[in-house]
Protein backbone atom coordinates (compact mmCIF):
# COMPACT_ATOMS: atom_id res chain seq x y z
CA UNK A 1 0.00 0.00 0.00
CA UNK A 2 1.14 3.08 -1.25
CA UNK A 3 -1.05 5.98 -1.10
CA UNK A 4 -0.86 9.71 -1.52
CA UNK A 5 -3.26 12.02 0.43
CA UNK A 6 -4.68 15.13 -1.54
CA UNK A 7 -6.18 18.31 -0.05
CA UNK A 8 -7.49 19.64 -3.02
CA UNK A 9 -8.19 23.42 -4.04
CA UNK A 10 -8.45 25.57 -7.19
CA UNK A 11 -4.99 27.53 -6.75
CA UNK A 12 -3.04 24.47 -4.94
CA UNK A 13 -3.43 20.98 -4.26
CA UNK A 14 -1.59 19.58 -0.96
CA UNK A 15 0.28 16.36 -0.99
CA UNK A 16 1.53 13.63 1.61
CA UNK A 17 2.51 10.08 1.66
CA UNK A 18 2.49 7.75 3.32
CA UNK A 19 2.86 3.24 3.28
CA UNK A 20 2.18 0.61 5.43
CA UNK A 21 4.18 1.87 8.04
CA UNK A 22 1.50 3.89 8.60
CA UNK A 23 2.58 7.21 8.85
CA UNK A 24 1.84 10.10 6.56
CA UNK A 25 4.60 12.31 5.92
CA UNK A 26 4.04 15.64 3.50
CA UNK A 27 5.45 16.67 0.41
CA UNK A 28 5.96 19.51 -1.56
CA UNK A 29 2.20 21.58 -2.54
CA UNK A 30 1.39 21.48 -6.76
CA UNK A 31 1.43 25.50 -7.02
CA UNK A 32 1.41 25.25 -10.33
CA UNK A 33 0.30 28.14 -12.40
CA UNK A 34 -2.45 26.41 -14.42
CA UNK A 35 -4.69 23.14 -13.90
CA UNK A 36 -3.29 21.47 -16.87
CA UNK A 37 0.60 21.98 -14.73
CA UNK A 38 -1.00 20.75 -11.61
CA UNK A 39 -2.36 17.52 -13.16
CA UNK A 40 0.70 16.86 -14.85
CA UNK A 41 2.64 17.49 -11.47
CA UNK A 42 0.21 15.30 -10.02
CA UNK A 43 0.79 12.43 -12.43
CA UNK A 44 4.38 12.19 -12.34
CA UNK A 45 4.32 12.32 -8.41
CA UNK A 46 1.78 9.16 -8.62
CA UNK A 47 4.29 7.66 -11.14
CA UNK A 48 7.25 8.24 -9.31
CA UNK A 49 6.11 7.08 -5.76
CA UNK A 50 4.23 4.18 -7.64
CA UNK A 51 0.81 5.14 -5.82
CA UNK A 52 -1.55 2.26 -5.13
CA UNK A 53 -4.44 4.88 -3.05
CA UNK A 54 -5.09 8.01 -3.08
CA UNK A 55 -6.81 9.62 -0.35
CA UNK A 56 -8.46 12.93 -1.05
CA UNK A 57 -10.18 15.05 1.69
CA UNK A 58 -13.81 14.75 0.89
CA UNK A 59 -15.08 18.67 2.43
CA UNK A 60 -18.50 18.76 4.41
CA UNK A 61 -19.72 21.34 5.95
CA UNK A 62 -19.81 22.00 9.74
CA UNK A 63 -22.86 20.20 9.90
CA UNK A 64 -22.48 17.32 8.49
CA UNK A 65 -23.79 18.55 4.55
CA UNK A 66 -22.70 18.51 1.11
CA UNK A 67 -21.97 22.22 0.00
CA UNK A 68 -20.86 23.67 -2.95
CA UNK A 69 -17.62 22.83 -2.71
CA UNK A 70 -18.22 18.43 -2.28
CA UNK A 71 -18.96 19.20 -6.00
CA UNK A 72 -15.93 19.95 -6.99
CA UNK A 73 -14.74 17.57 -5.27
CA UNK A 74 -16.47 14.94 -6.67
CA UNK A 75 -15.81 15.68 -9.96
CA UNK A 76 -11.48 15.70 -9.19
CA UNK A 77 -12.14 12.12 -7.19
CA UNK A 78 -13.96 11.15 -10.46
CA UNK A 79 -11.04 12.46 -12.95
CA UNK A 80 -8.93 10.63 -10.84
CA UNK A 81 -10.43 7.96 -10.95
CA UNK A 82 -10.66 8.19 -14.51
CA UNK A 83 -7.16 9.25 -15.51
CA UNK A 84 -5.25 7.01 -12.65
CA UNK A 85 -7.24 4.35 -12.39
CA UNK A 86 -6.53 3.81 -8.86
CA UNK A 87 -8.93 3.83 -5.97
CA UNK A 88 -10.08 7.10 -4.48
CA UNK A 89 -10.74 7.09 -0.32
CA UNK A 90 -12.95 10.10 0.51
CA UNK A 91 -11.50 11.25 4.11
CA UNK A 92 -13.75 14.06 6.14
CA UNK A 93 -11.58 16.94 5.99
CA UNK A 94 -13.75 19.47 8.43
CA UNK A 95 -10.79 21.38 10.10
CA UNK A 96 -7.97 20.02 8.68
CA UNK A 97 -6.57 23.42 7.14
CA UNK A 98 -7.42 25.51 10.21
CA UNK A 99 -5.56 22.41 12.36
CA UNK A 100 -2.77 22.44 9.98
CA UNK A 101 -2.42 26.80 9.76
CA UNK A 102 -2.57 26.66 14.04
CA UNK A 103 0.74 25.14 13.36
CA UNK A 104 2.29 28.12 12.01
CA UNK A 105 2.63 31.89 13.67
CA UNK A 106 0.20 34.68 12.25
CA UNK A 107 2.43 37.16 11.52
CA UNK A 108 4.02 34.02 8.41
CA UNK A 109 0.56 32.75 7.17
CA UNK A 110 -0.05 34.69 4.50
CA UNK A 111 3.47 33.80 2.82
CA UNK A 112 3.33 30.23 4.00
CA UNK A 113 -0.10 29.60 2.49
CA UNK A 114 1.17 30.49 -1.04
CA UNK A 115 3.62 28.46 -1.08
CA UNK A 116 1.36 25.41 -0.03
CA UNK A 117 2.54 24.09 3.16
CA UNK A 118 -0.45 24.70 5.10
CA UNK A 119 -2.06 22.61 1.85
CA UNK A 120 0.06 20.05 2.17
CA UNK A 121 0.13 19.87 6.28
CA UNK A 122 -3.45 19.66 5.43
CA UNK A 123 -3.21 16.78 3.05
CA UNK A 124 -0.87 14.68 5.71
CA UNK A 125 -3.72 15.35 8.52
CA UNK A 126 -6.13 14.17 6.10
CA UNK A 127 -4.04 11.10 5.22
CA UNK A 128 -3.10 9.98 8.55
CA UNK A 129 -6.74 9.92 9.73
CA UNK A 130 -7.03 7.56 7.06
CA UNK A 131 -3.96 5.22 8.04
CA UNK A 132 -5.37 5.14 11.15
CA UNK A 133 -8.46 3.84 10.40
CA UNK A 134 -6.96 1.54 7.72
CA UNK A 135 -4.20 -0.21 9.33
CA UNK A 136 -4.34 -1.99 13.01
CA UNK A 137 -2.87 -0.38 15.94
CA UNK A 138 0.55 -1.73 16.80
CA UNK A 139 0.68 -4.51 19.70
CA UNK A 140 1.11 -3.35 22.99
CA UNK A 141 4.71 -3.10 24.92
CA UNK A 142 5.52 -6.81 26.19
CA UNK A 143 6.02 -6.59 29.80
CA UNK A 144 9.59 -6.75 30.60
CA UNK A 145 9.78 -7.74 34.08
Amino acid sequence: MRCLGIDYGTRRIGLSYGDAIGVATPLPALVQATPERRWAALGQVIRQRRVTDLVLGYPFNMDGTAGFKTREVDAFAEQLRRDFGLPVHLVDERLTSYEAESTIGKAQRRQVRASGLVDSRAATIILQDYLDQKLPPPPPPENMD
